[in-house]
């Protein structure tokens, strides 16, 4: 874990994608839409790797990692395999959750539940 400011709501996927970028990843997409499918926070590159991340913050009472929840992340699967499909990409990839707990950013890369 790497310790960074305090920062809650909106701005947390600002301070993800400072941390990618930190960890040179390549931002592609923010706050992807696939249709009814659901959202992805972040779509980065790193390598020939492509990583579909998922942020959540939260404040010392609740850990956010609670949040990344099997039927989110069922989401986050659909929504990185139609936008694959969707770009005509055949690469490979990895589902990633971002945890931010106040001033702690942990990378969380091939999240399973």
């Amino acid at each position: 874990m790497r310790e960074l400011p305090k920062i809650y709501g909106d701005q947390s996927e600002d301070l993800a994608t400072l941390f990618l970028e930190q960890e040179k990843f390549v931002i592609i997409e923010r706050n992807y839409y696939a249709r009814k499918l659901g959202e992805i926070d972040i779509i980065a590159m790193q390598g020939e790797v492509l990583h579909f991340i998922e942020v959540k913050s939260g404040k010392a009472d609740f850990d956010p990692v609670y949040n990344v929840t099997p039927a989110k992340l069922r989401k986050v699967i659909n929504s990185a395999q139609y936008y694959m499909k969707s770009k005509n990409l055949d690469l490979s990839f990895s589902m990633d959750a971002l945890i931010i707990r106040g001033d702690e950013v942990e990378f969380i890369e091939n999240v399973t539940l």
